[in-house]
């Protein structure tokens, strides 16, 4: 027996008593487990941070950051454990409730499709499962790498009728889809720097799939966003007022105005419960893999700049590499006040100190830190937020091998990078 049909044994074996418990026992469970995830797993518990205090359309305070984050870990725990119960769930509607189906029913009444475009919103398979139940569907999703654990989770997904395809299949079997009259649902809100399409999501520039407005242009068939909330032990499932695509336009102008509107829709949900919403994911990264090595691989730095005025020097003419090794991250640096002259052409996000101790800034933004000014307890200060890395220049010397003297620039392209 391999090892993946032995995780997915000890798993089912551990889930299986929770197909018997209320859903408001299992939701109580999820909440104490949750709580118990936001503290253990340090890598998640960071990248949630970040991404919240990075979400400049929340508009949050930062005292207002933690308890959220560890909301949206209880969330993410509740669906994990619930995956058991809907295994044995027979009517969906004993847990979810759609407030208006007929946006759906009518548009698909003269057999032809409709496009669902949805997010990471409390429990995201229960659109599928209770759209299914009324309606015939198929939807877009993305294998997990245990194949006995995927059966198991496309059993649940398509107990009730419904098709799940995969992304490699996505244009072709999502056009035959909407020409037999059935629904199609996507799952829109996952970082994919590969796709082209780039546009603001929560404040902050994000890449994301431009399929649903591709499929919606060519097949004429409009797009519905889908949204879900959790309240007390219910889902509510509330559908968007159609997105219809011009035809009268060419692709290249309805596809940015199609993913706008429906990202918009999704936006505004996602901002009445930010707890409810998936922040564990790295939703806007920038960067395929290929160009820096995977634990450097960071959306939002901070480069520390240091006071010495010989180590500044050193500094200050590498400071435009860091923009060549991330060329859309968001980047603040720290640098000292007595500086602003000399860094008056920096095109750059500053933020000015008088004092060294004041770097210690209380900021969850930083997943990538550079520290420059020797301060061994600013590495500490940060690691304890939202920092994965805080590298300072002896770090780099070694991480690049070179001698001590060798210029910053050499250091960081031979530190940060694969061969260029």
């Amino acid at each position: 027996m391999n090892k993946e049909k032995i995780r997915y044994y000890i798993l089912r074996c551990m889930t299986y008593p929770l197909g018997f418990l209320p859903y408001r026992v299992i939701h109580a469970i999820g909440r104490g487990m949750g709580l118990c995830a936001y503290y253990l797993l340090s890598n998640f518990r960071k990248r949630t941070l970040s991404n919240l205090a990075l979400a400049s359309g929340l508009h949050l305070k930062n005292e207002e950051i933690p308890s959220i984050a560890k909301k949206s870990f209880q969330n993410l725990m509740i669906t994990c454990l619930e995956y058991a119960k809907f295994a044995r769930e027979k009517n969906i509607q004993n847990i979810a409730h759609c407030e208006n189906p007929e946006k759906a029913i009518e548009l698909l009444k003269d057999d032809k499709g409709v496009i669902f475009f949805c997010g990471h919103q409390a429990n995201w398979e229960i659109l599928f499962l209770e759209g299914t139940s009324r309606m015939p569907g198929v939807a877009i999703g993305k294998p997990v790498k245990n194949p006995y654990l995927y059966d198991w989770v496309l059993s649940i997904r398509q107990k009730f009728g419904g098709v799940i395809i995969t992304p490699k299949n996505a244009i072709k079997e999502g056009l035959r889809t909407l020409r037999y009259g059935k629904f199609l649902g996507i799952v829109g809100d996952q970082g994919m720097p590969d796709s082209g399409y780039e546009s603001l999501f929560l404040g902050r520039m994000a890449w994301s799939s431009p399929i649903p407005a591709m499929l919606a242009y060519r097949s004429g068939r409009p797009i519905i966003v889908a949204t879900t909330t959790r309240k007390t032990s219910k889902y509510i499932i509330h559908y968007s007022d159609p997105i219809w695509p011009n035809s009268e336009k060419s692709m290249e102008e309805e596809i940015p105005r199609l993913m706008q509107t429906a990202l918009g829709l999704l936006e505004e949900s996602i901002k009445k419960n930010p707890d409810q919403w998936l922040w564990q994911h790295n939703r806007w990264k920038q960067q395929l893999p290929g160009s820096i090595p995977k634990k450097f691989r960071h959306d939002s730095l901070c480069v520390i700049l240091p006071m010495n005025r010989s180590h500044f020097k050193k500094v200050k003419g590498a400071l435009s590499r860091f923009r060549d090794l991330y060329p859309t991250e968001y980047i603040l640096f720290l640098a000292p006040s007595i500086y602003k002259e000399e860094l008056s052409d920096l095109k750059e996000e500053i933020m000015w100190y008088e004092e060294e101790s004041e770097c210690l800034i209380d900021d969850y933004r930083f997943k990538f830190v550079f520290n420059f000014t020797g301060q061994k307890k600013i590495k500490k200060h940060f690691l304890q937020r939202s920092a994965f890395a805080v590298l300072d220049y002896k770090d780099l010397v070694k991480l690049a091998n070179k001698p001590s003297d060798a210029p910053l620039e050499d250091l960081l392209t031979k530190a940060l990078s694969y061969a260029r």
